[in-house]
C-alpha cells in the first residue's frame, strides 16, 4: 500500500495542473508506447461514469538533454500525432476518449483501456516501471493472437491507405498497441504523411527525408523503414507494407529485426543497399511456412512487388479457424439474428481449440456486447458457461460474474433460467458465498415460483444435484419452504410428484427433527391420492426410515406414519398389487422396528425390576401346616390357561408370594415353628401347583432357589439397635427355691419375688406347657405357644452367692419333679 501511494504521488506530481486530472483518477503505471516509447501509459477511471480508461502521459522533463529547439520539435510532433489519432475512428485504430491536454510539465490524453505496446511484449522495457510488471515480462503470444493481431494491423492499414488516404510511415512494435481485450490497434501517427492529391485523383504522398540532425525519436524507426527512403528518395503505401513485413519477422524472432541501425542513418543506407543481395529465403527460417512466401514478398526491395494491405489480408495464413472466429466476432454488428444464432451454436467446438486467455480477453467481450438482444442470450450462455469452467475462480469473478449477474433476473425467454439451472453446480462452486446468497439462489427461488410448470419441474429435478453446495440455513429457511408451498398449492400432478421426489432427495441434507416437525405434517396435508403421489409419499417415508442420519421415532411411527400408510394404502383402489406390496413391506418393516424397540425397552425394565428384587430377602417360608391361597386346588379357566404362558396368572389369581395370606391346616391352637431345614424350596412349591412351567417362570424359580441357598449359607441377620436392652424374665427354678427356703441358715433372709401360691400356680402352668409341647425345657414356653409368662425377679442373697460354689446333694427333692 505504501508503494502504491508513492507511485500515485509521483504521478500526481508529474501531471500536476494538467486538465486531464480534473476528469480522470490516475492509477498505476502499466506500460509505455508511441515513437521511442516516450508515452507512459497509466490506468485511469473517469470520475463521472466510472469508466475504465488508459491515460497517456508525456513528461517534458524526460527531454531535458535536448536543446530548446529540439524540445519544441519533439513536443509539436507528439501533439500532431495525438491530434491525427483523435480524428481517426476505426475498430483497428486506437480510440481516443479524451483529447490531448497540455500543462507546464506534461502532455496527456485518455484512450480505451490498454494492456501494453507490442514493443513491451517483445522485450523493450524503456519507460516502464521498475521492476517490470510480471504480466508484461512473462507474457507470451499465442499463434492465434499473432495471426489475428497481424490481420488486425493489416486491416487497419487497409483503412488508412484506401479510406483515410494516409501513409503511416512508422509501423513498428512501438506504435502497435494491445488493448485490455488483446486487440491490436494502430497508434503513433507522429510521422504520418497525408495524401497531397485531390480526393478524385490517385493518392500521392510527398517524400519526407529522414533528417539525421533531428531527434531520432520523432522520426521513423530506421530498423523498420523501407529501403526506398534512401535508395530512390520516394515513398508510398507499399513502404508501410515493408514495415509490416519487418514486424512479421520481429514477432517470430523474439523482437530482433532484419537489420539493426541503432538510429544511425549511414547504417540504414548500408543495410538498404545490401538488402538486394540478401537471400531472404535463408533468413526467414523462423517464419511459419504458410506465411514465408508472402513475408518474402513484403521484404522485396522493389515496392511494386509487395502485396498491398487488402491482398495481404486474404492470404491463407490468416484463414486459421481461430483468427477467422475472432474476425467474425468483430463483425457481429453486421449480422442478423439467424446468422448470429448459427454461429453461436457452433462456437463451443471452436472454443476448445483456443487458449484460455484468448477466450477471456477476446471472446467474452464480443459475447457480452450481444446481451442487449435477449433473444440471443440462450445461444450465448453455453459459450460463457464453457469459458467459466476453464477459468480459475479469480478469473471467473473478474471476467464473468459481473456480466451475468444481471442475466439472473431475466425470465424470458425461459431457456435462460433453464441453462442456469442445468449449470447450477458450476455457479455455486465458483461464485462467492455472498453473491450466491444475493444473486444465484434468488434465481432458483424465482424458478420455483415461475408460472411455467416446465421450469418448476426442471428446477425440482435439478435442485437435488447441487443441494450439497447450498448452505443449511438457506436450505432450511428458503428452499424447503418454497418446495412445500409448491407441493400443496400446485394443481399439476407431475409438479406435485416432482415436489415429493425432490423432498425425498433433500431430506438427507436436513436434520432428523426438522424432518419430523416440518416434512411429515406437510405429507399428511397432501390432498390428492393418485398412485404416483402415494408412491412418492411412501418413498419419502422409506428414505426417512432407512437413512442412517435420520430415522423415525417409535412414537411417530405408531401415532402418525403407520396409521397414515395403512389408511392411504387400503382406502385407495387404484394401487396395483406391486404398489400395494411395497406399502405392506414398508409397514411391516416399521412394525418390526417398533416391536424390536419396544421389546428391548420392556426387557430392560424387567431386568431392572428383577435386580431390585434381588436386593430384598428371599421368600419367607410358612410354618408347617400354613399355606397360601395359591396352594389351594383351583380349576383353571380358559383365561387362566391363556395368561399362564405370559407369566400373568399370579396377578389375577392372587397367588403371588407377596400377597399370600396364611391359612391354618389344623384346628390345633398351638403350632410348632418350622425351621429353615424343613422349608420347601420354591421349585418344590411351584411344582405342586403346576405341571408345566414356561421358560420365564423356570428362570424366576431358579433365581429364587439360588437366593434361598445364599441366605442359608449366610445365617440369620441381627439388626442393631441403639436402645437400652431389657433382660427377659427368667423361669424360676422351683427346686432351688425350695432348697433355699428349707436349708438356708436362720441369719439369711432370702426374699422371694412371688408367694408360694404364685409359685404353685407358676409350676403348674409350666408343667402343663411342658406336657403340651413335649420338647421345651422346664419353664421355657416359646412365644409361639400363645401362653403368658409371669415376670419373676428373684433377689439373690449374699449368702447364696457365697455358697454357690459348694456342691450340695439335692437328690431328696427328685420326687418333686414328675
Amino acid at each position: 500500500m505504501d508503494l502504491f501511494n508513492k507511485l500515485k504521488g509521483a504521478v500526481a506530481v508529474a501531471i500536476t495542473g494538467n486538465p486531464v486530472t480534473n476528469e480522470f483518477d490516475i492509477g498505476q503505471h502499466v506500460a509505455s508506447g508511441g515513437p521511442g516509447l516516450l508515452w507512459r501509459i497509466y490506468n485511469g477511471i473517469k470520475r463521472t461514469t466510472k469508466q475504465e480508461v488508459s491515460v497517456f502521459v508525456f513528461e517534458k522533463k524526460t527531454i531535458e538533454k535536448y536543446s530548446r529547439k529540439d524540445k519544441d520539435i519533439i513536443i509539436e510532433t507528439l501533439k500532431k500525432g495525438v491530434s491525427q489519432l483523435t480524428r481517426l475512428r476505426h475498430p483497428k485504430i486506437l480510440s481516443v476518449l479524451h483529447p490531448l491536454e497540455e500543462s507546464r510539465d506534461s502532455l496527456a490524453f485518455a484512450t480505451e483501456p490498454v494492456f501494453a505496446s507490442l514493443a513491451n511484449i517483445l522485450g523493450q522495457h524503456e519507460n516502464l516501471p521498475n521492476p517490470v510488471p510480471s504480466n508484461i515480462e512473462n507474457h507470451e503470444l499465442y499463434d492465434v493472437e499473432i495471426k489475428y493481431g497481424l490481420l488486425q494491423v493489416t486491416e487497419g492499414l487497409t483503412f488508412l491507405h484506401n479510406d483515410a488516404k494516409i501513409m503511416h510511415s512508422n509501423i513498428s512494435p512501438e506504435t502497435i498497441i494491445l488493448n485490455k481485450n488483446g486487440a491490436w490497434k494502430i497508434a503513433g501517427f507522429e510521422c504520418c504523411i497525408p495524401n497531397s492529391n485531390s480526393p478524385d485523383q490517385p493518392a500521392l504522398f510527398s517524400f519526407r527525408e529522414w533528417n539525421p540532425e533531428s531527434p531520432p525519436k520523432i522520426q521513423p524507426n530506421l530498423d523498420y523503414l523501407a529501403p526506398e527512403f534512401s535508395l530512390t528518395m520516394s515513398c508510398d503505401t507499399s513502404s508501410d507494407m515493408f514495415s509490416l513485413g519487418i514486424v512479421f519477422y520481429a514477432i517470430f524472432n523474439k523482437g530482433k529485426t532484419l537489420f539493426e541501425c541503432r538510429d544511425q542513418w549511414h547504417a540504414f543506407k548500408k543495410n538498404a543497399s545490401e538488402l538486394r543481395s540478401v537471400k531472404t529465403t535463408f533468413i526467414l527460417g523462423s517464419i511459419p511456412q504458410e506465411a514465408k512466401e508472402h513475408v518474402k514478398m513484403l521484404l522485396n526491395v522493389e515496392p511494386t512487388l509487395r502485396p498491398d494491405a487488402d491482398q495481404l489480408s486474404k492470404i491463407k495464413f490468416f484463414e486459421d479457424v481461430g483468427s477467422m472466429t475472432l474476425q467474425y466476432l468483430d463483425s457481429l454488428f453486421q449480422r442478423d439474428n439467424l446468422q448470429k444464432s448459427q454461429f453461436f451454436k457452433g462456437l463451443p467446438k471452436i472454443l476448445t481449440k483456443l487458449p484460455k486467455r484468448v477466450c477471456l480477453q477476446r471472446i467474452l467481450p464480443c459475447l457480452y456486447s450481444e446481451f442487449a438482444n435477449h433473444d440471443m442470450i440462450p445461444f450465448l450462455l453455453p459459450n460463457i458457461i464453457y469459458i467459466a469452467e476453464e477459468a480459475t475462480n479469480e478469473e471467473y469473478v473478474t471476467h464473468i460474474l459481473p456480466h451475468i449477474i444481471p442475466i439472473f433476473k431475466i425470465k424470458e425467454p425461459v431457456q435462460i433460467q433453464l441453462i442456469f439451472l442445468q449449470n447450477m453446480t458450476l455457479l455455486l462452486r465458483k461464485t462467492p458465498s455472498s453473491d450466491v446468497k444475493n444473486h444465484v439462489l434468488p434465481m432458483v427461488y424465482s424458478s420455483l415460483e415461475a408460472p411455467s410448470p416446465q421450469i418448476q419441474e426442471l428446477c425440482l429435478n435439478i435442485l437435488p444435484t447441487f443441494a450439497s453446495l447450498i448452505e443449511y440455513s438457506s436450505m432450511k429457511n428458503a428452499v424447503m419452504p418454497r418446495v412445500k408451498k409448491l407441493c400443496l398449492g400446485t394443481n399439476t400432478l407431475s409438479v406435485r410428484v416432482n415436489c415429493l421426489m425432490c423432498i425425498g432427495k433433500l431430506v438427507e441434507y436436513m436434520d432428523k427433527w426438522y424432518v419430523l416437525d416440518e416434512i411429515f405434517p406437510i405429507i399428511q396435508q397432501i390432498p390428492s391420492r393418485e398412485p404416483a403421489v402415494l408412491m412418492s409419499v411412501l418413498g419419502v417415508f422409506h428414505v426417512c426410515l432407512t437413512h442412517k442420519k435420520l430415522g423415525i421415532t417409535k412414537e411417530v411411527m405408531t401415532k402418525i406414519v403407520i396409521p397414515l400408510l395403512l389408511m392411504i394404502s387400503t382406502d385407495n383402489q387404484n394401487l396395483n398389487p406391486t404398489q400395494f406390496n411395497a406399502f405392506m413391506a414398508v409397514i411391516k418393516d416399521m412394525l418390526s422396528r417398533v416391536e424390536t424397540e419396544h421389546r428391548t425397552k420392556l426387557e430392560q425394565l424387567d431386568s431392572m425390576q428383577k435386580e431390585q428384587k434381588s436386593l430384598q430377602f428371599g421368600k419367607v417360608d410358612m410354618p408347617n401346616g400354613v399355606t397360601t391361597a395359591a396352594d389351594q386346588p383351583q380349576s383353571d379357566s380358559m383365561m387362566d390357561k391363556f395368561l399362564t404362558g405370559f407369566g400373568m396368572s399370579g396377578l389375577f389369581s392372587g397367588g403371588g408370594n407377596k400377597a399370600a395370606e396364611p391359612i391354618q391346616k389344623s384346628a390345633s391352637n398351638t403350632s410348632q415353628p418350622v425351621t429353615q431345614e424343613s422349608s420347601q424350596s420354591p421349585a418344590t412349591i411351584q411344582k405342586s401347583g403346576k405341571s408345566h412351567l414356561s421358560m420365564e417362570e423356570k428362570q424366576r424359580l431358579a433365581r429364587e432357589q439360588e437366593q434361598q441357598i445364599r441366605l442359608k449359607s449366610q445365617g440369620p441377620l441381627q439388626p442393631k439397635k441403639d436402645i437400652k436392652t431389657v433382660k427377659p424374665a427368667q423361669t424360676k427354678d422351683l427346686s432351688a427355691t425350695l432348697y433355699k427356703t428349707n436349708i438356708a441358715p436362720p441369719h439369711a433372709k432370702p426374699t422371694m419375688g412371688i408367694s408360694m401360691d404364685d409359685m404353685s400356680n407358676t409350676r403348674g402352668s409350666s408343667m402343663t406347657a411342658n406336657r403340651n409341647n413335649g420338647s421345651n425345657k422346664m419353664g421355657g414356653t416359646g412365644p409361639s405357644s400363645g401362653t403368658l409368662q409371669p415376670s419373676i425377679q428373684p433377689q439373690v442373697s449374699k449368702w447364696s452367692g457365697q455358697t454357690s460354689g459348694k456342691s450340695i446333694d439335692t437328690s431328696a427333692f427328685d420326687i418333686l419333679v414328675p
